[in-house]
């Protein structure tokens, strides 16, 4: 549809209360009812994000020299990312725009890193599972590079010994995933970091969901497997701070074990005649407000504020695993953080799903197998009761009943 620009202005006073109303049809996440796209922490969390971004909300990402107040704050942002997931004095990253952008860069990375360490004989490809993110696809995509991915086993866990037999020569990036979004469940790194050290490969974990959220679920006594830079074949991560980290969006991290294998993501240019300019991220401009907010939340929260965050959300997990289970679902795989899918023998899962959204909930599915899937947040440890009465009457509806076969309480 094609609208004009209006001649004159509007005041602000007229504007606010439309982009209120317009707003009115969108998924009611405020209320808890959706488990997908948004991470709701408190008010208390979204006004250290407002406030923070707004204090920065002009300034340019691009320009260190300019705004020095960004560049050491993004410095002590990966820091403490670094700090939680093992990392070293050795190693280095940079806040990027989003998980894709922390995939893709990750990715260039590994290929160029390859390419100034012995070359390649053709089409560079990278390995992945089944259950690996489309980033991947999307980055290989804009890179021209083959992407293999691999079926996951019967557990929907990365199949390790079936990856090692699709890398050859050209490989330039082995993944696993901690955890892959579909399922919720953490890839075994360890074995792939041992792979990738036998066969001389670049091992990437894509912990952008699972990055900021792990490490205190470990602290709060779950026994998490390695993941993260403790797994000496990973060589690089990509972790969201506005996922599980509770930050504004648009903010993730891209981790590498080196300052050497970070610059192989730098971009640098002077063959134009404005001067010589550096990017470490796809981006150009990086919107400061993404970085103060990263910033302002991470010492806001602390590691007991996460540690409290995280338990309400695998609190929430719980509760919702032995109430769909109840009901006859089945959990897929062992879920140990914030996501959790399910699927039932006997019900048409999309029905279901249209049930529940016509009771407001906006949350998501996945095809293989056909599950009802949701990725939680700290609110939803106080509305797991309404989701699973809603549940069960969306199981009656989809069944074609009147009521529920019977009753089930939740508290």
């Amino acid at each position: 549809m094609l609208k004009p620009m209006p001649e004159s202005g509007s005041p602000w006073e007229a504007l606010k209360p439309e982009m209120i109303e317009r707003g009115a049809g969108d998924a009611k996440w405020r209320e808890g009812k959706t488990a997908v796209y948004v991470f709701n922490a408190g008010e208390d969390v979204a006004r250290v994000q407002r406030e923070a971004y707004a204090l920065y909300m002009s300034e340019n990402g691009l320009g260190p020299l300019a705004f020095p107040s960004l560049k050491q704050m993004e410095d002590e942002v990966i820091g403490m990312g670094l700090s939680l997931l093992h990392g070293d004095a050795e190693c280095q990253g940079n806040i990027t725009s989003g998980g894709t952008d922390s995939i893709t860069m990750a990715i260039k990375a590994a290929r160029d890193y390859a390419i100034d360490n012995g070359g390649l004989d053709g089409r560079a490809n990278i390995v992945v599972p089944y259950s690996a993110h489309p980033a991947f696809d999307k980055a290989s995509h804009l890179m021209d590079l083959e992407v293999r991915r691999i079926p996951v086993g019967t557990d929907y866990l990365a199949d390790v010994e079936a990856m090692g037999g699709a890398i050859d020569g050209n490989t330039v990036l082995l993944a696993g995933s901690a955890p892959s979004f579909p399922y919720g469940l953490i890839d075994p790194i360890e074995a792939l970091g041992d792979l990738a050290v036998k066969r001389k490969v670049w091992l990437h974990v894509d912990a952008c969901v699972g990055g900021y959220i792990a490490p205190f679920v470990r602290m709060n006594g779950e026994d998490v497997p390695p993941f993260d830079f403790e797994v000496p074949g990973v060589q690089s991560m990509s972790a969201d701070l506005h996922k599980y980290g509770y930050c504004a969006k648009g903010a993730s991290s891209v981790l590498y074990r080196s300052e050497d294998l970070r610059q192989h993501m730098v971009f640098d240019c002077d063959t134009w005649p404005g001067g010589r300019m550096v990017t470490p991220t796809l981006a150009g401009t990086r919107p400061g407000g993404a970085i103060s907010a990263a910033w302002a939340v991470m010492n806001y929260l602390g590691v007991e504020g996460y540690r409290a965050k995280h338990k309400q959300v695998t609190d929430a997990r719980r509760a919702i695993e032995e109430g769909v289970e109840r009901l006859g679902f089945q959990i897929l795989g062992r879920p140990q953080l914030g996501i959790v899918a399910f699927d039932h023998p006997d019900l048409d899962i999309y029905s279901v799903y249209r049930q529940l959204y016509r009771r407001g909930w906006f949350t998501s599915l996945t095809t293989d197998p056909m599950a009802l899937h949701l990725m939680l947040s700290p609110f939803h440890a106080e509305i797991t009761n309404v989701y699973l009465e809603d549940l069960e009457a969306s199981v009656a509806a989809a069944e074609g009943a009147t009521e529920p076969k019977a009753e089930v309480r939740y508290s």
